[in-house]
């Protein structure tokens, strides 16, 4: 949810959202909306409002296609699980056949990375373990995300994908891909800690003392080793400090979340979702030195052409 306030403000008689829609907004807050503003960016179709009341501002977000409904449904059920800082505060919800709504507070006015710092890093670190020592109980991964792993067996088997990114050849590929599913086989997606797994900057807000996350329909209770590795690559390509500089020792999880990447960034673009596969482009860049790295294996060549 980066908060791109792009469009120009509208009225309620300017007639751009239905009125039933304004009407359940205001009724859910309490309040009329008298200005609302659409935000721009996210990676599915979800529609995203920053709405203005004589109560305040808030941010909205409501299901527009079958998947991202499902999606906010499963958000909305984390945040009537969950309480604490590392969350916005939740304001209202409202489930709906094809739109539901969730209400939270406005984070816009906010910092919302990049750029980076080392206080923001620290910041959103100390939130990152508050986060995973926080008691709870929500589904399993397994429950959430599916058995997952096998990522670089994936490639292995088509490594087709992968090599048209440009980022290996094939005889470095061919070298590296034992370690690579030995280290990845030996990471466990299991555990018994609070983890977000959607950490990214769009994800994160850096309020004056603490950082805040969005975006809970991934949240479960997993390996937080894993849900901490999940941003460093993102961190680094937005020029925060390398991943082995907060996570060191760690190639299982090095070679596990650049499998993730590997295995998905050379795809087609995801209907729902269609700016995540440049996300995830940009996030194996930096996870797949990082991976490198950490096995030991032969140095990437020069990077190749699209």
């Amino acid at each position: 949810m980066p908060p791109c306030l792009c469009a120009p403000y509208h009225t309620m008689n300017e007639g751009v959202l239905s009125r039933e829609l304004l009407s359940r907004i205001g009724r859910l807050v309490g309040a009329r909306v008298e200005l609302y503003r659409r935000v721009e960016g996210g990676y599915t179709p979800a529609l995203r409002l920053r709405c203005e009341t004589a109560r305040g501002s808030f941010f909205v977000k409501v299901g527009a296609t079958p998947l991202t409904s499902e999606c906010l449904r499963r958000e909305i059920r984390v945040y009537n699980s969950l309480r604490g800082e590392f969350m916005p505060r939740l304001v209202a919800w409202e489930d709906d056949e094809s739109a539901p709504v969730l209400v939270i507070e406005d984070l816009s006015a906010q910092h919302w990375p990049p750029p980076w710092d080392e206080r923001r890093v620290q910041l959103t670190l100390a939130q990152i373990n508050a986060l995973h020592d926080t008691p709870a109980e929500l589904d399993t991964y397994a429950q959430v995300h599916g058995e997952g792993g096998a990522h670089w067996q994936a490639v292995a088997a088509d490594p087709a994908p992968f090599l048209a990114l440009g980022l290996a050849d094939a005889r470095w590929l061919e070298a590296a891909l034992p370690s690579l599913i030995r280290q990845e086989e030996s990471c466990p997606t299991a555990g018994d800690a609070l983890t977000h797994w959607d950490l990214r900057s769009d994800n994160i807000c850096i309020m004056a003392e603490r950082a805040v996350f969005v975006d809970w329909n991934l949240a479960c209770m997993s390996n937080p080793q894993l849900d901490l590795g999940f941003w460093l690559p993102s961190l680094a390509y937005e020029g925060g400090p390398g991943p082995e500089e907060i996570l060191p020792d760690a190639p299982e999880v090095a070679a596990w979340v650049a499998g993730f990447f590997a295995a998905r960034a050379g795809l087609p673009d995801v209907i729902d979702a269609p700016r995540v596969r440049l996300v995830q482009r940009q996030q194996l860049e930096t996870a797949l030195p990082w991976a490198a790295r950490a096995l030991g294996l032969p140095p990437l060549p020069a990077r190749t052409a699209r």
